[in-house]
């Protein structure tokens, strides 16, 4: 009886009663197709017609096989076995409601804390051509009685090097230990004229400590001018960075301070100009993860949000214009009689329209109930 030769390249029938070691002719090998050539892994020979690939003689002798090759196991499941098995649930959440997030909210009064600051190169160059003049020079550190009584707690000493926070009428009697004169880059180098210990390390300039002893200042110089300078901001789905356009800042004399849910900016820059800011955010953040950025131009308050996710706005509908009044109240305050404001200039901030009817309108709650 006649059996079917399942060697590849053989496919010829035989009697197993003279099946010989030479009696079949076949490939050991395994197809091969590449780059438009076909032929087997076990000899040279290639061509580019299907037909003439099946023809190609083997070119192996040996006994010829009457069992099937292996099929391939396939990887393929059935659809009965695809019932079978129970689907994986898959839990998608949503972003929360606006109730849900006040709700969660942290509280305002939680301890806030000084973001670090990194300055960029170009910043110390600036800083080390503007040969800062006497009006730059870092605060007093005499405060009077009548204004130390109006210190909160919590505020920081305004002397240079000096880390100490108010803490009630005690933190008075504490000895400052500060710096008197100015900082100085020049030539990639950073000191204080006071002392004049250099260094090129940024950090290793902002931690050297006080050369000069007396009392702590709570509260700025009056003759600082506060401004409003514009601001802009942006998101990605874990960073908030807000943006305050002021020409060349002083990150010896600047400090920006958050919690979870509010950030308070304190920037000093070029022309004895003060900018003060406090925002209560629309979400919350990790505060360890944020960090200033200052360059000649601006200063970037980048602000990593503790959860993943969009914000509708920057800040909370009832703090926007309670800011914005409080920031006009304090400018006007400070402003010299009969100064007259340039319209053009980069410290201004312009408000659009909308804007304008916002404040002008309130916030529902300030809103007088009608008789």
């Amino acid at each position: 009886m006649a059996l079917l030769c399942y060697n590849k390249g053989c496919g010829q029938r035989f009697d197993p009663e003279h099946n010989t070691e030479d009696s079949c002719l076949y490939h050991p090998g395994v197809p091969i197709f590449h780059d438009a050539l076909k032929g087997w892994s076990c000899c040279k020979k290639r061509t580019t017609d299907f037909s003439e690939f099946l023809s190609i003689k083997g070119c192996t002798k040996g006994f010829h096989s009457k069992e099937k090759p292996p099929e391939p196991s396939s990887q393929e499941k059935t659809s009965d076995e695809l019932k079978s098995k129970p689907a994986k649930e898959i839990i998608v959440q949503g972003p929360k409601s606006a109730e849900k997030m006040l709700r969660e909210r942290p509280s305002s009064d939680e301890p806030r804390q000084l973001l670090p600051i990194k300055v960029s190169r170009s910043l110390e160059q600036a800083l080390e051509k503007l040969n800062m003049s006497s009006e730059d020079k870092t605060l007093e550190s005499s405060c009077t009685g009548e204004e130390a009584a109006q210190v909160r707690a919590g505020t920081t000493c305004k002397n240079a090097a000096c880390k100490a926070i108010y803490q009630g009428p005690e933190s008075n009697t504490e000895v400052c230990m500060f710096h008197p004169g100015v900082p100085v880059f020049h030539e990639g180098m950073k000191y204080w004229s006071c002392c004049g210990i250099k260094t090129t390390d940024f950090s290793a300039f902002m931690e050297q400590p006080g050369c000069s002893r007396g009392c702590h200042c709570w509260t700025e110089k009056k003759d600082k001018k506060a401004v409003l300078c514009r601001q802009d901001w942006h998101q990605t789905s874990s960073q908030v960075v807000v943006t305050v356009y002021a020409k060349n800042p002083l990150p010896t004399l600047s400090s920006v301070k958050a919690n979870r849910t509010v950030l308070e900016a304190h920037i000093i820059f070029e022309g004895n100009k003060i900018f003060q800011a406090e925002l209560e955010l629309w979400g919350t953040i990790d505060v360890e993860k944020s960090f200033v950025s200052m360059v000649p131009a601006k200063v970037e308050i980048t602000l990593c949000k503790a959860s993943p996710g969009s914000w509708a706005r920057l800040e909370l509908p009832q703090s926007k214009s309670q800011s914005c009044g409080e920031q006009e109240k304090e400018a006007e305050n400070t402003e010299e009689p009969g100064a007259v404001q340039d319209e053009d200039s980069d410290d201004s901030l312009s408000w659009s329209e909308e804007e304008y009817e916002e404040l002008e309108m309130g916030t529902p709650d300030m809103k007088a109930p009608s008789n």
